[in-house]
């Protein structure tokens, strides 16, 4: 192409934009993406070029980039606020990466620095991004759309024919339709002015404003949030307060007081499971129902808990998240005295319930010669016990065939030493084993009701008929997720309207031409290369075209204004 051709062409561009005029303005919000020029020399300078390169909407795409990114290692590495002990066995495990993610954050990465940037800067960015945006949007909600530029064929969608109706009639008609058809329209001069799809920016500014709800939420969660467990005996019952859980993690900013007041019973628990077929054994309902009362004197209330059916209390959240047995243990010293009753927790270590623990009598025992003393139990048990396989492993999660196996040792537990130990484990540091008759380690298999004698006097232990079940609850407070949840379905909603909706402007133009007879031009225009703008078009065309029927074409078209050229209703000049 030649250079002639070219200017032409860009002069030819120039014109149909200057002919366009307001109707070619942008119809979105969206701030144009312009190379700035390198700032002035000072301080201000360099302060509005750095605040226009923040609030652009790849500096913004980018931030979001970096933010999903920096969460892929709070994944995959253990984080200190989530599990201090997977922290400390990576750092025995890996010598030499646990400095360098150390120095990195990467134990903490949503409380580290470097997130913490990220998270700031995309939270400035929106906010700078959609404030400006939105008072545009506003001053185009209060105006009205743009008068009918002067050549209408220019336009991507345009048809027109002549008719015998009055311009009047066909402009009113034109309003009317287009207003029946959810336009914003108004008569400007010789036209008909339309506009619809304002709801793809409120959507667009939807979708923003979601993310900062988001990200608000997200912090909010992150500073307030508190999450423990409590493991909890048919019978026992639980108080939310911090001195009741076994394990409690909570945000920088949570406070005692925000835990929520309440308190549950645990009256029953009850699982049921597959007892065929290849999957045997695998758990079919878990459910625990409780008595529950709020604050100090409230009602009490009855309910079933079930695994992902959590119980709601104000701002907290009570899970089902485990389950397991607690075999009812009596102790007795060398003169029958009870020194030790209650229901025992045994930890789980397989699917089907093969639990174990410890049972330590801390307080009241005295040896045969009555002097004080402690005692220690390891405990192994299993709900369902197969005699032809011989192993201590449950076959089955149920209390089919329970059985119980008891080590028994004597001496200090180091309970009062200070330091602080596992209820489920046992200290055997200061304590010796009870001996059998040749002199081996004592140790029984117990069935329901059996009991096994000490040695040289020194008292029994029996496993009772009556075996109850615990449940293992998390109670979750999150004060900030009702608004993520309503965050992120707006930001749904609102980039589903964003995509699918189409902004666009139809214009009605209808004057008299020379010969008397009215020609009728209609044109639209999209914000993008949508084929619903001319199928619109054809749409609205249609029917006012029934209502202002064409007149015959006259037999001599030199008449005919030049500015006013006839194509027909079906077309569209490109």
């Amino acid at each position: 192409m030649s250079t002639t051709e070219t200017d032409k062409s860009r002069d030819q561009a120039g014109q149909d934009q200057e002919d366009l005029g307001a109707a070619g303005s942008q119809l979105s919000t969206a701030p144009r993406e312009e190379l700035s020029a390198a700032p002035g020399l000072g301080v201000i300078g360099w302060a509005r070029w750095f605040w226009r390169q923040l609030t652009s909407m790849r500096v913004a795409l980018l931030l979001l980039l970096l933010l999903s990114l920096g969460a892929i290692p709070g994944s995959l590495i253990p984080q200190t606020g989530a599990d201090l002990n997977k922290v400390d066995d990576f750092r025995k495990a890996h010598k030499t990466l646990a400095p360098v993610y150390d120095k990195l954050g990467l134990f903490h990465v949503y409380s580290s620095v470097w997130f913490s940037a990220i998270y700031i800067l995309l939270f400035v960015s929106l906010i700078g991004c959609i404030v400006p945006r939105t008072w545009q949007f506003v001053g185009q909600l209060r105006g009205r759309p743009p008068a009918a530029p002067k050549r209408l064929t220019r336009l991507p969608a345009y048809t027109t024919w002549r008719t015998t109706a009055e311009p009047e009639q066909i402009r009113a008609a034109a309003l009317a339709l287009l207003k029946k058809r959810r336009f914003r329209a108004h008569v400007a001069g010789d036209a008909v002015a339309a506009e619809k799809g304002y709801l793809r920016e409120l959507g667009n500014l939807a979708f923003h404003i979601a993310l900062i709800v988001l990200l608000i939420a997200f912090a909010s969660g992150q500073l307030y949030k508190s999450d423990g467990t409590k493991l909890v005996v048919e019978g026992d019952g639980f108080s939310n307060a911090l001195s009741q859980y076994d394990d409690f993690k909570s945000g920088s900013l949570f406070q005692n007081d925000d835990l929520v007041p309440f308190s549950f019973d645990l009256k029953d628990f009850k699982g049921t499971y597959e007892l065929t077929g290849p999957n045997r054994g695998t758990p079919r309902t878990y459910e625990a129902k409780i008595d529950y009362s709020e604050g100090a004197y409230g009602k009490q209330k009855s309910t079933t808990i079930e695994v992902n059916q959590p119980l709601h209390i104000g701002d907290s959240k009570v899970y089902l998240v485990s389950h397991g047995y607690a075999p009812v243990i009596t102790v007795r010293d060398g003169k029958g005295k009870e020194v030790f009753h209650d229901a025992v927790p045994l930890l789980p270590l397989d699917g089907n319930v093969t639990s174990n623990g410890v049972i330590k009598v801390m307080d009241g025992y005295r040896d045969a010669q009555g002097r004080k003393d402690q005692l220690g139990f390891q405990a192994f048990f299993v709900p369902t016990f197969d005699p032809k396989s011989g192993t201590m492993l449950s076959q089955f999660p149920a209390l089919v065939n329970p059985l119980l196996a008891v080590n028994a040792y004597h001496g200090d537990l180091g309970v009062n030493s200070g330091i602080p130990q596992s209820v489920y484990q046992l200290d055997k540091t200061h304590m010796k084993a009870f001996k059998d008759s040749k002199g081996q380690l004592l140790k029984k298999l117990l069935q329901p009701g059996d009991t096994l004698t000490l040695p040289n006097g020194a008292g029994s232990v029996t496993f009772e008929k009556d075996i109850k079940e615990w449940a293992g609850f998390e109670i979750v407070q999150e004060p900030g997720s009702g608004w993520a949840l309503g965050g992120a379905l707006a930001a749904i909603f609102g980039l589903a309207a964003s995509l699918f909706i189409q902004r666009r402007r139809v214009w009605v133009r209808a004057v008299r031409g020379a010969d008397g007879v009215t020609v009728v031009e209609m044109a639209g225009l999209g914000r993008s290369e949508s084929a619903k703008v001319p199928e619109e078009l054809g749409d609205l065309a249609g029917i006012l075209y029934d209502q202002a029927p064409g007149a015959p074409d006259p037999d001599d078209h030199s008449s005919e204004s030049p500015d006013t050229p006839v194509v027909p209703a079906e077309g569209a000049e490109k």
